[in-house]
């Protein structure tokens, strides 16, 4: 028996560290999708903790200078981006048909490209692509300040300056981005 007990003990502690990993996968999972849905009703959890945006301060390819500043006061999406991203591509349609849609309203969509190639030219890329965003351009420190890990990287920022939403998402029909720009345009 116990020689029984001796060959179950690592049984029961590879089940353990997988009953553990599990349970971090579901609370991961169930906060990631708490965050999709922070923004679904009519207002945040109370006990949902809103992050300040970061400031930064840019250039568009004219040489004209850009900051959160700027937006003071008006619901903005950030669009972090590269010329070279497939899924950036993808995504920008979407964005775009958001912005058009509100265009009566005040949102501010506004585009950040980092990690360009030499030579790149983010505005006349997305001219070409047919999308009215603006874009500015070498945007290395405001990706460092919001976190941004790759592309594309989408952050929803309501009236009071705070990052409400951060997505990866790349399906330009996905309804959350819809949900996440009225929640955002919401007066508060």
């Amino acid at each position: 028996m116990i020689n029984q007990i001796k060959q179950t003990k690592p049984w029961h502690k590879l089940w353990q560290s997988l009953s553990g990993l599990t349970l971090l996968l579901f609370i991961g999972f169930a906060v990631n999708f708490g965050m999709s849905l922070a923004f679904s009703g009519n207002s945040l959890a109370a006990e949902a903790e809103l992050t300040k945006a970061a400031d930064f301060s840019l250039q568009d390819e004219a040489g004209n200078k850009l900051s959160l500043g700027d937006f003071k006061g008006k619901p903005l999406v950030l669009h972090f981006w590269a010329t070279w991203c497939p899924y950036c591509k993808k995504l920008q349609p979407g964005l775009d048909k958001l912005r058009l849609a509100n265009v009566a309203t005040d949102l501010q969509m506004l585009a950040i490209s980092f990690n360009e190639d030499e030579g790149a030219m983010p505005s006349q890329t997305l001219k070409e692509r047919g999308i009215g965003i603006n874009t500015v351009i070498n945007g290395e420190s405001a990706a460092r300040a919001y976190g941004v890990q790759g592309t594309p990287t989408t952050v929803f920022i309501n009236r009071s300056g705070e990052i409400v939403w951060q997505t990866k998402i790349s399906d330009p029909n996905s309804p959350e981005l819809a949900r996440a720009v009225a929640f955002i345009l919401q007066k508060e």
